[in-house]
């Protein structure tokens, strides 16, 4: 007798599946009301605050790194919540430049972007981040680094003492359930309170402004670019997949879980939502969290979409030789190209 419970959530997958392809006439992304998906996404993500609480952005430090100046700020995103943030100024000029949002994965926080260690040292080691903020700042885009709710300093008091090395996405993401907001919905705001800060600035070109994710970070820049069109150009590393290929698949951080969201669309779907603005997708071949099959497949989803919109050629991606990393190999010089343009 078997008395696992795999075969129910298999049947719950599929029965959800073949409900929303029945509302759709069989075909995966005809009757999709884009509008009315992004309100679905919104409604996933659980509730925002009510009121929009002044930036009131500070300059606490600026250093010189030689390729770049890093500026160390501070501002508030709602009440009672201050963040810390990397901002990272080319040196060609006085400006104004394009802008990118970076939204670090799993690890240290935002010093992971940068490659630094505690102390502001540069690491020997570049990291699955690759110090990828660095790159672009290189390629003269101005890079905006804040540390993510639950990563480095912005984790709970208790968890930083008991242990310094993990995260407090657990805890955040079931206490934040009981108030009707999700973990993954206040990233996705603070990401939207990062562009107003963005635009704020007098040496950024507001109309040029794109995003860089990792690993979760991307998720947080999938559904904020979704959302929010002042965003040009966006780059998902380490991600992009299948919900049933990889978080349903295998053991994921509770962050990357919306109720829900498999009522209304399927991982690539909403990552439509960014369309018709620009997506690159990159994807390492041997990456054991989000594996390279279902890469494809969602691959082969966003093309079908961009290509339906008659934009084919704002889509591009890259399967790299590597594993759960940033390759930037194409990318990096992807996204200053099209916030150039």
């Amino acid at each position: 007798m078997n008395w696992t419970t795999d075969e129910f959530l298999k049947r719950l997958y599929e029965e959800t599946k073949n409900e929303r392809l029945k509302l759709r006439s069989g075909k995966k992304h005809t009757g999709v009301d884009r509008q009315e998906l992004c309100g679905r996404l919104r409604k996933a993500l659980g509730s925002f605050p009510g009121t929009v609480t002044p930036l009131q952005p500070i300059v606490l430090e600026k250093k010189d790194y030689g390729d770049y100046y890093l500026e160390h700020i501070q501002y508030t995103t709602m009440e009672s919540v201050d963040v810390p943030v990397m901002v990272l100024v080319p040196k060609d000029g006085k400006g104004s430049w394009p802008a990118v949002l970076a939204c670090h994965g799993h690890g240290n926080g935002q010093r992971d972007a940068v490659g630094l260690a505690p102390n502001g040292s540069v690491l020997n080691e570049l990291g699955i981040h690759n110090r990828f903020a660095v790159e672009l700042v290189k390629r003269g885009l101005l890079v905006v680094i804040p540390e993510i709710m639950g990563f480095g300093v912005r984790r709970m008091a208790e968890e930083i003492i008991a242990n310094p090395n993990y995260s407090s996405c657990g805890t955040l993401s079931s206490q934040l359930l009981m108030f009707g907001r999700t973990l993954a919905g206040m990233r996705v705001y603070e990401a939207i309170r990062a562009l107003d800060y963005i635009q704020s600035r007098d040496d950024v070109i507001a109309s040029r402004i794109g995003i860089f994710g990792f690993s979760g970070g991307s998720l947080i820049s999938a559904f904020t670019a979704g959302l929010d069109d002042r965003i040009k150009a966006t780059v998902l590393a380490g991600w992009t997949n299948t919900f049933q290929g990889s978080i349903l698949a295998m053991h994921h951080c509770i962050d990357n879980y919306l109720p829900g969201i498999l009522l209304d669309a399927e991982q690539p779907e909403l990552i439509g939502l960014i369309a018709p603005r620009n997506l690159f997708v990159e994807s390492g071949e041997n990456d054991p969290i989000f594996p390279v099959k279902n890469v494809r497949e969602a691959i082969a989803e966003l093309k079908e979409i961009y290509n339906g919109m008659n934009v084919l050629d704002c889509f591009q991606s890259d399967l790299f030789p590597g594993s759960h990393e940033i390759s930037g190999r194409k990318s990096f010089d992807w996204l200053a190209e099209c916030l150039r343009s």
